[in-house]
């Protein structure tokens, strides 16, 4: 054994002559990665590329769904809402079956593949079934031709294939960031600022692809050409599977760290078994495993923490525990940066759960705004505005920010701090992000009051009914996509930067579940306002006729629930540590890379 460490050592050792990358990256073969060969923005761009025709694809189906389930499958609206709801959650959900499978066992490149492959698949489905057997008779689906029924196994199919989509891009979606950020070696001083610059790219590639599939898919998806929008979608799935692969050899990966779970169950189970072992203070008592880093996959080690003392007991050395490690009973003794994997995930489960009200905002875009948007004058000259479209203003307003923050606001907070090597933390960011959200909730209640002031209330479908102009609807759009910006692209960086460098994937399906929990959080809320407010014959705030509820008491009560949301978020984001690691340029916190030991507060 002392002879294969040697080895791995002088290999090492020799792979930094060569100019490998000082993050312990592989390559195609399993060698250490070379930095010049391997990674850095020849790969990063392939994976933006990726993601925009991997986005466009998923949003040709889910921009539009709400309007497909009420015209085609003949839903009513609060229905439709909760079913879009409930989809875009499972996606999320799905996340974080990637992310074990990518952290666990298959490793992020190979996790990629088999989930785009899915992915594809679940397109062809959905775009055979939509075409052959939902679309009867001929030409229906749009404004005014109505679909018949359709049976239950035509149903069943449909819901088989969006769900698959669901699977292959869920799984699909947190892997690929952090595979993303993986090609860029946070080692180096000038490939680590090039990594935060990725995720910023990555959601401007996301927001980028979306834009093609609410605009010119959507308009034709609008217009009753289902097929042909879902087919265009199969299409580009494809196309960024094809690209995907075709630069496999340029990657860098990382290894597999193991089950996480078990390594999570092993420090809870080892520091209840010493519940009475009394904790003494230093570290001299604590098991310290020099291998740790190497076994997990990855180059850093985490050093040991105050808080949730408690846990440090599965680190305690006691008479029983043996003082040879290929011994050690890994239910009984666990190493410190063991027990500060678990101390990590406890520290960002607060905020994480306070991103999900944040995420129950962002939901509405998919549903109550299209809705709101297709009761209101959607029309100039003889060309009709598709009332999904209107979420390209989002798209629009998460690339000019995005623009307007790295190249004018975090150049300004750098000056500002006297710190050039970082500008506004990612919390400060979300908290913003937050604000946004309420003015965003703000502007959509106050353009619903007057959509119903100039409705006509004896319409039957609501569908255009009011004569104010769509074009309101921009402001609530454009705030929604600046708070994006503050909130989710300092979410990926937070949870990426946060977690150990074994469950990478895990952060950035954290991220992802946020918004699957929110999407749920959103359909209950709707489902609990309908049952409250539709009482003594009232229609409730959100009927299949908008002109007779209040949906403009909806937004303003998701208003005043992110706003109670921010007040908890300042305390969680106050109390939270960042962690702190080892790497090779030093002992270093998990936040700014600063060589101090010492606790802080990561605000």
């Amino acid at each position: 054994m002392e002879t294969l460490e040697v080895s791995k050592e002088i290999a090492m050792m020799k792979g930094e002559q060569d100019g490998c990358t000082g993050d312990g990256s592989i390559d195609f073969h399993g060698q250490p990665a070379i930095r010049k060969q391997s990674g850095t923005w020849a790969a990063g761009i392939v994976i933006l590329l990726n993601q925009g025709l991997a986005t466009l694809a998923f949003f040709g189906v889910g921009v539009n769904l709400v309007i497909f389930l009420t015209r085609v499958l003949q839903q009513d609206n609060a229905d439709a809402a909760n079913s879009v709801s409930k989809w875009t959650g499972t996606v999320y959900i799905f996340s974080l079956v990637g992310a074990f499978l990518s952290d666990s066992y298959w490793g992020r490149y190979k996790t990629c593949a088999i989930f785009q492959v899915i992915f594809v698949a679940g397109l062809v489905l959905l775009s055979l079934t939509t075409q052959m057997f939902l679309l009867k008779p001929r030409g229906c689906g749009n404004e005014t031709t109505t679909c018949r029924s359709h049976s239950s196994w035509e149903i069943g199919l449909f819901y088989i294939s969006i769900y698959m989509v669901a699977l292959g891009n869920g799984g699909y979606q947190p892997n690929i960031a952090t595979f993303g950020a993986d090609q860029f070696d946070e080692e180096d001083s000038k490939e680590g600022y090039s990594k935060v610059a990725f995720f910023s790219y990555f959601y401007l590639a996301l927001n980028l692809g979306q834009l093609f599939s609410n605009t010119i898919l959507g308009y034709f998806e609008d217009e009753g050409l289902w097929a042909l929008g879902f087919w265009a979608s199969t299409a580009s799935a494809f196309l960024a599977l094809v690209l995907f692969l075709a630069r496999t050899k340029r990657y860098r990966h990382f290894k597999p760290s193991g089950n996480p779970l078990s390594r999570f169950c092993q420090v809870i189970v080892a520091a209840m078994r010493k519940w009475r072992v009394e904790i003494t203070p230093g570290d001299e008592n604590l098991y310290v495993e020099e291998t740790m880093g190497k076994a997990n996959g990855g180059a850093r080690k985490m050093l040991h923490t105050q808080g949730f003392r408690f846990l440090d007991r599965a680190a305690l050395r006691t008479e029983r525990d043996s003082s040879v490690d290929a011994k050690r009973n890994v239910w009984s003794l666990c190493p410190i940066s063991q027990v500060e994997e678990v101390k990590c995930v406890l520290r960002l489960l607060p905020i994480w759960l306070c991103t999900i009200i944040y995420s129950v905002v962002f939901t509405q875009m998919a549903s109550l705004f299209v809705e709101q948007g297709d009761a209101m004058n959607n029309e100039i000259s003889n060309f009709r505005i598709p009332a999904a479209s209107m979420s390209s203003f989002d798209i629009l307003s998460v690339a000019a920010f995005i623009f307007l923050y790295r190249s004018v606001l975090d150049p300004l907070t750098r000056r500002l701090r006297k710190n050039k090597s970082k500008g506004l933390t990612e919390l400060p960011r979300m908290g913003i992000g937050l604000v946004i959200a309420i003015l965003a909730m703000i502007a959509a209640g106050t353009v619903e009051l007057y959509r119903i002031k100039y409705a006509r209330k004896d319409c039957k479908h609501c569908q255009g009914s009011s004569s104010l102009s769509i074009f309101w609807q921009v402001p609530q759009y454009a705030l929604i996509g600046a708070s994006e910006v503050f909130m989710y692209v300092g979410q990926l960086e937070f949870f990426n930067a946060q977690v150990p460098d074994g469950l990478k994937s895990f952060g950035s399906a954290l991220c992802m579940t946020s918004i699957s929990l929110g999407n749920y959080v959103s359909s209950l809320l709707v489902s609990i306002v309908m049952k409250i407010s539709a009482t003594d014959n009232m229609p409730g705030w959100i009927p299949g006729n908008l002109n007779k509820g209040h949906l403009d008491r909806f937004y303003f009560l998701l208003a005043g629930l992110t706003a109670v949301d921010l007040i908890v978020y300042v305390a969680c984001a106050k109390w939270y540590k960042s962690m702190k690691i080892s790497g090779k340029s030093g002992v270093q916190n998990g936040d700014d890379g600063d060589e101090d030991v010492k606790e802080k507060d990561y605000c």
